[in-house]
C-alpha cells in the first residue's frame, strides 16, 4: 500500500511538473547537417509534436520576398505539401496562414527582424487554421540560407519544460560540497592552530597572523548587516554605476580565493616548490604558476562575462573557491554570534525579497532586482506571452553573485536565450559560517565522527531541499534563508542539548579573551 503511495505522489509530481511553453524548435537538415533555431508559437493555437522523431518532415521554401497577405503571384504547385517561410508585416499572422493554407502549404513560418511575440487571435480564427503557425528570428533564417543554400528540410516540435530540471541537482551538489569543504577547511586550520598552540607552548597562532577574521561582538554583527542592507539599497538606486566596481572587485577577490584553494590543494598532495631569489625578493615557482593561471581565470571571465553559453562555468569556479575562502577566512567565535548573525540576515533577506516589492514602482523585489539586474521584471513567465528579442541585444550587466546552472530539459527556451537555475553565494557562505562552526566545535571537544560538523551538513541539505520545492510548487523564487537557517540553527542546538554540551557550545571559544591577555 505505501509503495503505491508512493508511485502515485511520484507520478503525480512528474505530470504536474511538465510545462508546454510558448518557444519551440526549428529543425532543419539536408541530410548530412542539421541544425536547430528557436521559434515561437501559441500551444493553445498550432499544438506542435513533442520530439523530433515525431514530427513531420516537409522541404523548406524560400519566400522571404513576400508577406503572403494574398494568394497573388503565388503558384499553387510551388508550396503545395511544404513549408513556408514569409516575411512579417502588412497583415496578422491569421490571415498569412489562412492563404498558406488555401494555397496547400502544411507549415507557415514568420520570418522576424525586429521582435519574437507570441501569435494570437480570437477563438474564431483559432478553429479557421489547421497548419503549424510559428515565428522565426530573420537572421536565423539567413544562417540556415548560407549553410543549406536551397536544399532544406524542416521540422518543428516542442519539447515539454520540466519544473524537476536535473540543473537542481547539480545546484544542490554544488552547495553542498562547497559548505562540507568549507566546514572541514575551516576545522582543518582551527586543529593546525591548535597544534601550533601545544607545540609552542602558548595559544597558538594569533588570529591576524593565520589570515582569519574573528566575529566575536555582536555590535560588529549588527553593523556588519546594516552594511549589507545599505549596500543593497545603494546598488538598487545606482546599479549602473556600482556594478562595474563589484565586477571588479570580485575579479581580485575570487583571483585571491582560487589561489588560496589551488595552494592549499598544492600543499595538502606534498607538492614542493623550487625557490628562487631577485634582488633579496624570493619567489616560488609554484606559487608564480598558480597565481598566473588564477588571474587568468578571473581575467577571461572578466572579459568574456556575458556569453551566457559557457562563462557559467567559469563563475561557478570562481564562486566555489570564493565561498571556500569565505568560510574559512572568516570565523564566527561562538554559536551566540552565529544565532544573531544568521537571524539578522535572515529577516534581512525576509524583508528584501517579500516585502519591498511593495515599495518598487515594477513590484519586482530590491533582492530580485539586484541579483538579475534590470532586466528581472522584463523576464517572462511560463505559461504567458513570450517576447523573444529578433536581433542580438546590448547585453545588461549582473552581480556576479550567483552560482548559474543552466537548465537542462529547457532545450528550446534555451536556444532562444539561456536559462538557468541560480543560488546566491550568501545562500551558501552564511549556513556555511555555522557549518564552518561546528566544524570547529568538534575540534575543541575532540569529537572524532565530527557528530556537530556531519548533522549541520544534513540539515543544510535538507532546509536547501525545501528550499526548492516550495519555489517549485509556489513557482516563485524563495528567500533560501527562510529555510536554511531554522533547519541548520534549530538542528545545533538540538544537538548540543542532547549531548549536554549547549552552555560550551554557546559560549564557543575564548578569543576575545586571547587577545586581551596578548601582550
Amino acid at each position: 500500500m505505501g509503495k503505491a503511495v508512493r508511485i502515485v505522489i511520484v507520478s503525480l509530481i512528474f505530470l504536474v511538473s511538465q510545462i508546454n511553453c510558448q518557444e519551440a524548435i526549428l529543425h532543419i537538415s539536408n541530410g548530412n547537417t542539421e541544425r536547430d533555431y528557436c521559434i515561437v508559437y501559441n500551444q493553445s493555437w498550432t499544438p506542435l509534436p513533442q520530439t523530433l522523431d515525431t514530427a513531420l518532415q516537409h522541404p523548406l521554401v524560400n519566400m522571404t520576398s513576400s508577406t503572403l497577405c494574398n494568394s497573388s503571384g503565388v503558384s499553387p504547385d510551388v508550396v503545395k505539401g511544404k513549408a513556408l517561410v514569409v516575411m512579417s508585416g502588412e497583415c496578422n499572422s491569421t490571415q498569412k496562414a489562412l492563404v498558406a493554407q488555401d494555397l496547400g502549404a502544411t507549415t507557415l513560418l514568420i520570418a522576424n527582424n525586429k521582435t519574437l511575440i507570441t501569435p494570437s487571435a480570437n477563438e474564431s480564427d483559432y478553429e479557421k487554421v489547421h497548419i503549424p503557425l510559428a515565428l522565426m528570428r530573420y537572421r536565423d533564417f539567413l544562417d540556415a540560407q548560407q549553410l543549406f543554400a536551397e536544399d532544406m528540410q524542416a521540422q518543428l516540435y516542442a519539447p515539454p519544460y520540466s519544473k524537476l530540471d536535473p540543473s537542481i541537482a547539480v545546484m544542490l551538489l554544488i552547495a553542498i560540497v562547497t559548505v562540507t569543504l568549507g566546514g572541514l577547511w575551516s576545522g582543518a586550520c582551527e586543529r593546525d592552530r591548535l597544534s601550533s598552540g601545544a607545540e609552542s607552548g602558548g595559544l597558538g597562532e594569533n588570529k591576524s597572523d593565520n589570515g582569519e577574521l574573528f566575529l566575536y561582538s555582536p555590535l560588529k554583527v549588527v553593523f556588519f548587516v546594516g552594511l549589507m542592507c545599505g549596500m543593497l539599497v545603494l546598488m538598487y538606486f545606482f546599479y549602473n554605476i556600482l556594478v562595474y566596481i563589484i565586477i571588479a572587485i570580485f575579479c581580485l577577490a575570487s583571483a585571491s580565493a582560487l589561489y588560496s584553494c589551488a595552494d592549499a590543494i598544492m600543499e595538502k598532495c606534498g607538492c614542493g616548490t623550487v625557490r628562487f631569489s631577485i634582488r633579496n625578493w624570493n619567489f616560488s615557482v609554484r606559487s608564480l604558476i598558480l597565481a598566473a593561471v588564477c588571474i587568468s581565470i578571473s581575467v577571461v571571465w572578466g572579459v568574456y562575462r556575458n556569453e551566457d553559453r559557457w562563462i557559467w562555468i567559469l563563475q561557478d569556479i570562481l564562486g566555489f573557491a570564493f565561498c571556500l575562502n569565505f568560510m574559512k577566512t572568516i570565523s564566527l567565535s561562538n554559536f551566540k554570534i552565529c544565532v544573531i548573525l544568521l537571524s539578522l540576515l535572515l529577516v534581512y533577506d525576509v524583508f528584501f525579497v517579500f516585502i519591498t516589492p511593495f515599495f518598487t514602482k515594477n513590484g519586482v523585489s530590491i533582492m530580485v532586482q539586484v541579483a538579475l539586474g534590470p532586466d528581472a521584471s522584463a523576464e517572462p513567465t511560463q505559461g504567458n506571452l513570450v517576447e523573444i528579442p529578433a536581433e542580438p541585444q546590448t547585453p545588461t550587466e549582473k552581480l556576479p553573485v550567483v552560482m548559474r546552472v543552466p537548465r537542462f530539459s529547457a532545450l528550446a527556451q534555451n536556444l532562444c536565450g539561456m536559462q538557468f537555475s541560480i543560488l546566491g553565494y550568501g545562500d551558501i557562505i552564511v549556513p556555511g559560517l555555522l557549518v564552518a562552526y561546528c566544524s570547529r566545535f568538534d575540534v575543541w571537544i575532540n569529537s572524532s565522527k565530527k557528530i556537530y560538523f556531519v548533522s549541520c551538513c544534513i540539515a543544510y541539505l535538507l532546509g536547501l531541499i525545501i528550499t526548492f520545492a516550495v519555489m517549485l510548487l509556489s513557482g516563485m523564487g524563495q528567500p533560501a534563508l527562510l529555510y536554511l537557517v531554522p533547519f541548520t540553527l534549530i538542528t545545533s542546538a538540538v544537538l548540543a542539548k542532547c549531548r549536554g554540551e549547549l552552555r560550551q557550545f554557546w559560549a564557543g571559544t575564548t578569543y576575545e579573551r586571547e587577545e586581551l591577555i596578548t601582550p
